[in-house]
């Protein structure tokens, strides 16, 4: 695969992810939902694993990524479902975009790495207000849409937090046995909630959109899109990648307007485009500093 394509790849199954969240859960439960996607999504995968011959460590080191991977999977993705019933998938992916910010944030806490730049802390403002903004026209068009805001941010938070403490564990997995880990470490948790919130399985009443968007989460959402985006990882500048959280909310507004009927308002534009531009501040913003600086020097 062509880093390129992988790249697409990423952008594609990242923007067409949260819309495939509301269909599938507008006939299936999204306790259901979600755990039938992650079974879809684990049973290639092993199959893969032994196709290949790729190892799948089970050492203490291995079960405690699996462990910690496992806590953005299942907070990220059982606060996502829940959101989808009550927020556009725009307006979910564009609250994702917020990530890397909080990753930032965690990590320093977490991780003790050094204090947020002043540029940094100029991004969190901003991307707060373009928050502030969407939420408070979101939550006077609709008076349960809080519930969807607060799961989402729920959901961020969650695989945010597991994303930083990846990084305190130091051993070097494929990228598919720890895809694969994961989702094992998921399911039984998956399971117990589906057991508590539903438990039942009324196939005779889900749509054909619902189960193909099922379908499509688990083999492309979650398998294809976790070895796209570990390759690209891989092989690009953290910056690069960085862009797909920019470019994804545009994109899954976009869809949701035009397949789901998904209203764009004013404030939603204003708001994405705050959210946008604090992103780009936090990614790049120390980097034009730094630059200036240099040239000012020079000067």
């Amino acid at each position: 695969m062509s880093v390129p394509i992988a790249y697409l790849a990423v952008i594609i199954i990242w923007s067409t992810t949260p819309l495939g969240i509301v269909w599938s859960s507008e006939t299936i439960h999204p306790t259901l939902a979600v755990l039938l996607r992650m079974m879809i999504a684990v049973l290639p995968g092993l199959l893969l694993l032994k196709a290949f011959k790729i190892e799948f460590p089970w050492h203490k080191q291995a079960l405690r990524l699996y462990s910690f991977s496992s806590i953005g999977v299942f907070g990220g993705m059982l606060f996502s479902y829940i959101a989808a019933g009550y927020i556009s998938s725009g307006l979910m992916s564009l609250i994702f975009g917020l990530s890397p910010i909080l990753s930032g944030v965690l990590s320093k806490r977490i991780l003790a790495e050094a204090s947020l730049s002043l540029a940094k802390k100029l991004a969190l403002a901003v991307a707060i207000s373009g928050l502030a903004i969407v939420c408070y026209d979101n939550i006077s068009l609709a008076e349960d849409a809080y519930i969807g805001m607060i799961s989402v941010l729920i959901a961020v938070s969650f695989f945010s937090l597991s994303g930083v403490l990846v990084k305190s564990v130091e051993v070097a997995i494929n990228p598919m046995a720890t895809t694969v880990g994961t989702l094992l470490f998921s399911i039984p948790l998956f399971i117990i909630v589906w057991l508590i919130f539903d438990g039942t399985v009324p196939y005779e009443t889900w749509s054909n959109k619902s189960i193909f968007s099922v379908i499509y989460l688990g083999v492309v959402g979650s398998l294809v899109g976790f070895i796209a985006y570990f390759y690209v990882l891989q092989r690009l500048k953290a910056s690069t990648v960085a862009l797909i959280t920019m470019i994804t909310p545009v994109v899954a507004i976009s869809l949701g307007a035009i397949l789901n009927n998904e209203v764009i308002n004013t404030n939603l534009v204003i708001g994405a485009l705050a959210i946008i531009t604090g992103l780009a501040i936090y990614q790049w913003g120390d980097t034009v500093k730094k630059h200036y600086g240099k040239i000012h020097a020079r000067s």
